[in-house]
Parts: C-alpha cells; sequence; structure tokens
C-alpha cells in the first residue's frame, strides 16, 4: 500500500474507534484489541520499520515512539469513565477530556513523523499502523483492567447505560 492509503486507513480507523469511544459500550466486547493486534501486526508485518543507513537512530526513534503511543493509550484510558450497571456488567464510555486527548495524540504522532524526517530518517508507512495498533491496544487493556477492578456487585446508587 502506498503511505496516503496507509495513513487513511489508520484516520479512518481511529475515527471509528473514537466514535465508539464516545458511545457507552460494554468493557467485556474486545472490538478494539482485535483491530489494535491486527494494525499492530500489519506494521510489523509491512517492513521498513528500521533505516537500515542509521540503524541505531532509528532503532531509539521507533522505541521511544512505541513507549509515547503506548503512554498516550493510558492517558486516554484514565480519561474514560468506567462503570457497573445493576447487573454487574462493566461498561466504559470517553467523554470530552478522552476527545481531547485524541486530538492530542494525533498531534504527538504527526510532530513524531516530522522529527523523524528532520532526523533524515526513511520513513515506512508501517509505523503509523504499529503506532495505532499500540496506542489503542494499550487503551482498551487499561480500560479493561479498570473495568475488572470495580466492585463486581451492583451498589446504590451506580448509573446504567442506556
Amino acid at each position: 500500500m502506498e503511505t496516503t492509503q496507509i495513513v487513511a486507513l489508520a484516520l479512518v480507523v481511529v475515527a471509528f474507534v473514537i466514535y465508539r469511544q464516545m458511545r457507552p459500550r460494554p468493557v467485556a466486547r474486545p472490538v478494539a484489541l482485535i483491530i489494535a493486534a491486527v494494525m499492530v501486526l500489519a506494521g510489523l508485518s509491512g517492513g521498513g520499520l528500521v533505516d537500515a543507513g542509521h540503524a541505531s537512530l532509528s532503532i531509539a526513534v521507533l522505541v521511544a515512539e512505541l513507549l509515547v503511543a503506548a503512554g498516550l493509550g493510558v492517558l486516554r484510558a484514565m480519561t474514560t469513565r468506567v462503570w457497573r450497571d445493576q447487573h454487574g456488567v462493566a461498561w466504559s464510555q470517553g467523554g470530552v477530556p478522552t476527545l481531547i486527548a485524541w486530538v492530542g495524540s494525533i498531534a504527538v504522532r504527526v510532530a513524531m513523523m516530522a522529527l523523524t524526517s528532520f532526523l533524515g530518517l526513511a520513513s515506512s508507512q508501517s509505523s503509523v499502523l504499529l503506532f495505532v495498533g499500540v496506542t489503542l491496544g494499550v487503551q482498551f487493556l487499561v480500560v479493561a483492567r479498570r473495568a475488572n477492578a470495580l466492585p463486581i456487585g451492583p451498589a446504590s446508587g451506580i448509573q446504567t447505560a442506556r
């Protein structure tokens, strides 16, 4: 695939995920984790993640990108509301802070692509898929962990999802 196609695909997936995160949904449905795994695998299989002419610097930048992706996933997960309904089912829903964190995540990714270019490293469209896959996967796992930490039994005053 061409770079513009990869970026367009990543943007469509991110838009879909953001839309879903703004709506109440059961945490136990791992759709986001499946999407994240597919994107990570596509990113890893796409090749070109390391610039052979600048291997050490390229690997350092790739590791930094993956750490930033994971950190941004944790940040967005912490902005997500997590609760149990009256039946004990865990639900999650993003809000304005989640949306702001997504805008920030996209801005950081664009800045990292600019840094890669500034450093004279060959960039790979696969790194976009890898970044998005890692950030989505980490976000889903942290939300799931937060949901699992909630008390199992229903308590008074817990909101129910629509």
